[in-house]
């Protein structure tokens, strides 16, 4: 079991819960186990590209991606990114 953090965005988005306790061998498994999964993926199946998503505070990007191990892992943290002009 990993433990996922939402940001508060997500969060209002699934009942104001921002904890989940999911049952996943890798990030990608992870985050469609969420009830907002749908929120978090484009068109090709991708994570969201306004989406940073941390294993235990490494950016999951550099270590596989959505196939990044989750193998001993305690916390996926996903947050969102500002962006403007």
């Amino acid at each position: 079991m990993v433990r996922v953090v939402l940001p508060s965005m997500l969060a209002a988005q699934a009942e104001g819960r921002a904890l989940f306790d999911v049952d996943a061998a890798t990030v990608g498994e992870a985050l469609r186990a969420l009830p907002v999964a749908d929120l978090l993926f484009d068109e090709r199946g991708e994570w969201n590209r306004f989406l940073n998503v941390y294993v235990d505070g490494t950016d999951a990007r550099e270590h596989g991606g959505l196939a990044c191990s989750l193998a001993g892992a305690r916390e996926v943290r996903i947050v969102g990114m500002l962006a403007g002009g």
